[in-house]
């Protein structure tokens, strides 16, 4: 099929293209910008006049429930959400049931995927066998299966000799391993560490919980090579580390959510569990510092972590309520709030949301390498075509996610996604 886009402000962050132009489409790439051919006869043309044009957005961490908790999310209802959210990538963790440790499960998954025509699915295959921090899972066959990465997910690897072993098998192979820096026995509160926490007689999750286990991790960087991307960090100090083994060249990278971005421990209020979230939600000093960070680069990319949580498991005492929230129709909007705010420009903006993250999966992605992330002449179609100026008002039944829970609920929030294309296929459009 022939598209063209027409009249809308095309913004490529990884080649600082800004200008009001066309884009054609044809067979599934990108095949000018710009400057479209005379004899260019497009089956289907997208007024972008007023929207902006910008790479596929690449969330690093969506949960799609399948296998095991179709309850809370099917494949094909998050799938509807991402591409309603400008997100035609998305990688998964492997914390499914059973886990993605087995390259049956993660070709099946893929499959599923595929059949949709939506969103790109990357999955993470499980670190461990069930995510049990005992024994390596076969990483060679998970990748050749479609693996992006390697990950435990949100359960902590407590054996640091495992650890260290699972990093030098990768660092052979080339392999990234994905972890969520938090200590085994000091991450098992509901809420961040502080007065508080201690005021609501919850209990607590100490910034040592994820500094302790940065030391960790980057100690075994430097003694086997590997190669990590640290997911959703939360804290100022935990940041400063990072600061720290980046300046001494470790293969690091990293990422936070939409809900550490914005959020602190205040907006849990009267024991709202839409904000029991993991990590957990920390002061306002650590969500500044993040802000920052996200602004000068030390944060390679912006996720929506995105948790469906079914109506049973969320209204229980916040305590007891299941971590999580939906965020895939969310992340874009954020993305632009919190730029509005800090006064970043809109290109960094898009930048932590399509180029940046898609650098981290790097080579994983095997041919799409060269253009997931970026609109470039040849490379694959991923589009998203958003209206900077509209503003919406999130109300959870509205959202397409099966999750209905945001502690966003009810905030008025900039920018509308208008249509999304993935490999040149109009997934998503209200432009019509």
């Amino acid at each position: 099929m022939k598209i063209l886009i027409k009249g809308g402000r095309v913004i490529d962050p990884a080649s600082n293209f800004d200008e009001i132009c066309d884009v054609a489409v044809a067979a599934g790439r990108i095949i000018s910008i710009k400057q479209v051919p005379t004899d260019f006869a497009p089956n289907k043309v997208i007024d972008a006049a007023g929207c902006v044009v910008t790479p596929g957005l690449v969330d690093l961490a969506v949960r799609l429930r399948e296998p095991g908790h179709e309850h809370e999310g099917m494949l094909e209802s998050e799938m509807a959400a991402a591409v309603a959210g400008g997100v035609s990538s998305v990688v998964c963790p492997p914390d499914t049931d059973p886990v993605l440790d087995e390259p049956g499960l993660v070709e099946m998954l893929k499959f599923r995927a595929e059949k949709l025509h939506q969103s790109r699915v990357f999955p993470l295959g499980a670190l461990t066998r069930g995510m049990q921090g005992e024994v390596l899972t076969e990483m060679v066959q998970l990748t050749e299966a479609g693996c992006v990465g390697f990950s435990q997910a949100e359960v902590p690897l407590g054996n640091t000799q495992v650890l260290q072993r699972a990093l030098q098998y990768a660092s052979t192979f080339g392999y990234a391993v994905w972890l969520r820096p938090q200590e085994l026995y000091l991450g098992r509160g509901v809420a961040a560490s502080g007065p508080l926490a201690t005021r609501m007689g919850l209990s607590g999750v100490p910034v040592a919980a994820e500094t302790i286990a940065l030391h960790v991790i980057f100690e075994l960087m430097k003694s086997t090579g590997a190669r990590v991307h640290l997911c959703r960090l939360s804290s100022a100090a935990g940041l400063a580390l990072v600061r720290r083994a980046k300046d001494e060249g470790l293969d690091l990278t990293c990422d936070i959510s939409i809900n550490s971005l914005h959020l602190t421990e205040n907006d849990i209020g009267y024991f709202d569990s839409r904000a029991r979230l993991n990590p957990p939600l920390r002061q306002q000093r650590d969500r500044d510092a993040l802000r920052e960070a996200l602004a000068d680069g030390t944060i390679d990319a912006l996720v929506s972590d995105h948790t469906p949580v079914d109506e049973d498991a969320k209204t229980l005492p916040f305590a007891e309520a299941e971590p999580g929230a939906t965020g895939l129709e969310l992340l874009l909007s954020l993305a632009l709030k919190w730029s509005q705010e800090s006064g970043t420009g809109l290109a960094r903006a898009l930048a932590v949301l399509t180029h940046e993250p898609a650098r981290v999966l790097g080579a994983s992605l095997g041919t799409l390498q060269a253009s997931v992330g970026q609109l470039v002449e040849g490379g694959v179609a991923d589009v998203c075509i958003f209206d900077p100026g509209a503003e919406w008002v999130v109300q959870p039944a509205a959202l397409r996610s099966q999750g209905k829970h945001t502690p966003f609920s009810g905030y008025a929030l900039p920018g509308r996604v208008r249509c999304t294309l993935v490999g040149g296929h109009v997934a998503y459009d209200k432009l019509a």
